[in-house]
C-alpha cells in the first residue's frame, strides 16, 4: 500500500537549495512565460517548433500560455544533492535553515507550489541525509508549518535497507515535531543497477517500496547516474537511451497496481541562448532562437515519448523548459480530445459493453485507459470541465467500470 497523497503533478522542477527563496516559484514562472513570449511569440512559431499541426496551433499556444500564467510550477524540489554541489556540512546546515525560513514565507504568502519537498544527500553519505532533513524540517515547523504531502526524495538508494533507513528517519521526525502521521512522503530515485536487478535476477523495487512502510509515493528515473553506472560514455548518456527505456518498463511492470507514481528523468539540453543582454544583434538573436527551439523540440519529444510509456510526470531543470513541457502535453490533449471523448461516450452509452468506434475497439480495459487520459488532462489544468461538457461527457463518465 502506497502512502496516501495528492494528485500526481505533471512535472517536478529541481533547483539548488542555495538558490531557493520564497519567490522562487513566482520568479521561475515569470521566466517561463517570458521565454514563451520571446521565442514562441506566436502560435505558428511555437507549433512549428514542437511539431504541432497548424490547425491546433492557436489552441495549444493559448492553453500553454494560461498554464504558465496560472500554475507554472506544480511541484518543486529544493535540492541538497547534485544541484547543491559539494559543500562543507556547516554551510549545508546554514542553507537548510535559510531555505526552510524562505519556504515558510512562501507558504504563508500563498506563493508556494501545491507540492514541495527536498532532496538530501544519499543515505550512504555520512549521515547528512538525516541531519540535513532534520535541520530543515525542524526550522520549517518552528517558523511556519510542514505541509501535508511534503516529499523527501531519496537519491541513489542501493538496497531495501537504505529505504527502510529513510522511512525510519521521516517517522522519527514526524513524532518529534508532532506532525500528523503520513505528512512526509518518500520518493525513490531509480539511478543504480541495484534498483533494477538483484543478485538473483529479480527486480527489487517491490521490496524497496515495502521497506518504506507505506511512505513511498513515487519512483523517479535518474537517467544520467543510471547510464553512467552502466558504462555508457558521456556523449551517449541521455533520457532516451535504451537502458532508460528498459528501466522505465521494468519499474512500470514491477510497480503496476501498487499506487506508486512514476516520473521520468530530465532533458539536459537546456533552452538557453549563448548571448545575453538587452541589445543583441540580429545574428545573435537568431542564434539564441535556434538554440532555444532545438532544445524545446528535443524536450517535447521526450515528454511525448515518456507519456506514451505511461510516465505522466517528468523532471524539469530550468524554467525555460516549461513552455515545451506544457506545450507538448497541451498538444496531446487538444489533438486527441474529440476521438477520446467519442470512444468513451460510446462505451458509456453502451452500458459498459465492449464497443467499436470507427477502427477503435474498446472494452473495460481500454475504457480505464480513456478515463485515466481525461483525468490526467484535468489534473494538469490543460483540459477543463468545459472541454468535457463540449465533448458530451460529464463527471460520472470518468468513473471506470468493469474489470
Amino acid at each position: 500500500m502506497s502512502a496516501p497523497g495528492p494528485i500526481q503533478p505533471s512535472h517536478v522542477l529541481y533547483g539548488g537549495a542555495h538558490l531557493f527563496t520564497a519567490r522562487t516559484a513566482v520568479r521561475l514562472g515569470e521566466r517561463a512565460l517570458s521565454d514563451l513570449h520571446r521565442y514562441g511569440q506566436d502560435p505558428e512559431t511555437f507549433a512549428a517548433v514542437l511539431g504541432v499541426p497548424t490547425d491546433l496551433a492557436t489552441e495549444v499556444w493559448e492553453r500553454t500560455h494560461d498554464k504558465l500564467r496560472t500554475e507554472p510550477i506544480e511541484d518543486l524540489r529544493i535540492d541538497f544533492e547534485d544541484g547543491f554541489g559539494h559543500r562543507p556540512e556547516t554551510e549545508e546546515k546554514e542553507h537548510a535553515v535559510r531555505a526552510a525560513r524562505e519556504l515558510a514565507t512562501a507558504l504563508r504568502q500563498g506563493i508556494a507550489p501545491r507540492l514541495v519537498g527536498i532532496r538530501p544527500r544519499p543515505i550512504s553519505h555520512d549521515g547528512r541525509f538525516q541531519r540535513t532533513l532534520g535541520t530543515f524540517l525542524r526550522e520549517l515547523a518552528t517558523v511556519g508549518r510542514v505541509p501535508a504531502g511534503f516529499a523527501v526524495t531519496v537519491p541513489k538508494p542501493l538496497s531495501a535497507d537504505d529505504v527502510e533507513t529513510a522511512a525510519y528517519a521521516v517517522m522519527r521526525i514526524e513524532d518529534e515535531l508532532s506532525l500528523e502521521a503520513g505528512t512526509l512522503h518518500l520518493e525513490l530515485m531509480l539511478e543504480t543497477p541495484e534498483a533494477l536487478m538483484d543478485d538473483e535476477g529479480r527486480c527489487p523495487l517491490p521490496r524497496w517500496v515495502a521497506a518504506g512502510m507505506g511512505r513511498v509515493r513515487a519512483v523517479h528515473l535518474g537517467p544520467y547516474d543510471l547510464t553512467a553506472s552502466l558504462g555508457v560514455i558521456g556523449s551517449d548518456q541521455d533520457v532516451d537511451h535504451p537502458a532508460c527505456d528498459l528501466a522505465r518498463a521494468t519499474a512500470a511492470i514491477a510497480l503496476a497496481r501498487k499506487g506508486i507514481w512514476l516520473a521520468d528523468g530530465p532533458t539536459t539540453r537546456l533552452p538557453i541562448g549563448p548571448h545575453r543582454g538587452d541589445e543583441l544583434t540580429e545574428p545573435q538573436e537568431a542564434e539564441n532562437r535556434a538554440v532555444v527551439h532545438e532544445a524545446w523540440a528535443r524536450h517535447a519529444r521526450n515528454v511525448r515519448s515518456a507519456l506514451r510509456q505511461g510516465y505522466v510526470q517528468g523532471w524539469d531543470l530550468h524554467p525555460a523548459q516549461l513552455p515545451a513541457r506544457f506545450g507538448a502535453l497541451a498538444a496531446v490533449f487538444v489533438a486527441e480530445l474529440p476521438a477520446m471523448a467519442a470512444r468513451l461516450r460510446r462505451y458509456v452509452e453502451a452500458a459498459a459493453q465492449a464497443t467499436r468506434t470507427g477502427a477503435d475497439f474498446d472494452d473495460a480495459a481500454t475504457a480505464r485507459g480513456l478515463v485515466r487520459w481525461f483525468r490526467r488532462g484535468l489534473d494538469s489544468g490543460l483540459l477543463t470541465p468545459e472541454d468535457l461538457a463540449r465533448a458530451g461527457l460529464g463527471g460520472t463518465d470518468l468513473v471506470p467500470s468493469g474489470g
